[in-house]
């Protein structure tokens, strides 16, 4: 049996963990914060007293540097399978238990083929034109006939693209790994990264961020595209170099972009992105839906009552 004296929910935007899971079940008293701290001085002072810490996703990262300004912790549970932004060998030294959940695979993908329709029919601008009296003011694009390129054909660009293909559109692939046999199933026709971005109409990214992923499109990616092409992601904000994009977008040189993650988050108020009319903004919504929170906070009950009782699941 283990004890517990007190347990820290990070990162709540909405402020709905307590309604959507039974922590009164764990007899320990539980504090909600909805805020995120960017300050490692300050996240440590506030995270002092808790020996127990839920995370949601990669909203606060776990560096050593701040694991070890953490004497009282004992357990640390990240909602879904893993979480990059944490330092597993740093919480293994210090024995510390580290935890998942399980959650849903098919939200990003959803909001993907959101961001599309929003970007190419141009719905958020002409939402607000009808709001303000104007009828009709732009002219969108359609996706039939049209090619997506899907850079990187794991489990979220593989749902993706079957989207594409039910809207009768041409999908191509690319990642490093990827090779013409894998993506067939699915598909798609494995292309080199180059002709992808020259051929694609719409761009979308469903890689997992590592050093050699970061800045997958650049400066030299984005000048390969159509003018007339857009870029979508819903993966990583590092993936793309924001600067470059920000070029591209002022300039004209593709036609829009759409964002759901961002190299800081939350994105911070002015920022520069924010004021390109070419754009179609999210805050990191990929994953928010009421039933996929339901289920990595249920996962994480679940994951302490199983430490109380002396018997961890779903250890990382």
């Amino acid at each position: 049996m283990n004890s517990l004296s007190r347990i820290a929910i990070l990162d709540d935007y909405q402020g709905v963990a307590l309604s959507l899971a039974d922590w009164a079940s764990l007899g320990v008293p539980v504090d909600v914060f909805r805020d995120t701290i960017k300050d490692e001085d300050a996240l440590a002072a506030r995270l002092a007293p808790y020996d127990a810490i839920v995370l949601m996703r990669e909203r606060t990262p776990f560096p050593r540097s701040l694991i070890e300004r953490l004497p009282r912790l004992k357990l640390l549970i990240t909602t879904a399978g893993r979480n990059l932004s944490v330092d597993s060998a740093a919480l293994k030294e210090r024995g510390i238990t580290f935890c998942g959940t399980g959650g849903g695979a098919s939200q990003t993908a959803e909001l993907t083929w959101g961001l599309i329709l929003a970007l190419v029919r141009d719905i958020p601008a002409q939402d607000r034109s009808l709001r303000e009296g104007r009828w009709q003011t732009a002219l969108g694009e359609g996706l039939e006939g049209r090619t997506l390129g899907v850079i990187g054909l794991g489990k979220q660009g593989q749902r993706v693209a079957k989207v594409a293909l039910a809207f009768g559109m041409r999908v191509i692939a690319w990642s490093q790994n990827l090779t013409a046999e894998t993506a067939a199933p699915h598909g798609a026709e494995r292309v080199e990264k180059e002709a992808l971005l020259r051929e694609a109409d719409v761009v979308t990214l469903h890689l997992v961020l590592s050093e050699r992923s970061r800045h997958t499109i650049g400066a030299a990616e984005l000048s390969l595209m159509k003018p007339g092409a857009f870029l979508v992601n819903t993966s990583r904000g590092p993936l793309v170099d924001g600067a470059a994009l920000e070029a591209a977008l002022r300039e004209g040189r593709i036609a829009g972009a759409a964002l759901d993650v961002f190299d800081d988050e939350p994105l911070p108020a002015g920022a520069s992105i924010a004021a390109l009319p070419n754009t179609v903004l999210t805050p990191h919504l990929g994953y928010v839906t009421r039933g996929n929170l339901a289920t990595f906070y249920k996962g994480a009950v679940e994951d302490i009552a199983a430490y109380l009782a002396g018997a961890p699941i779903r250890v990382i």
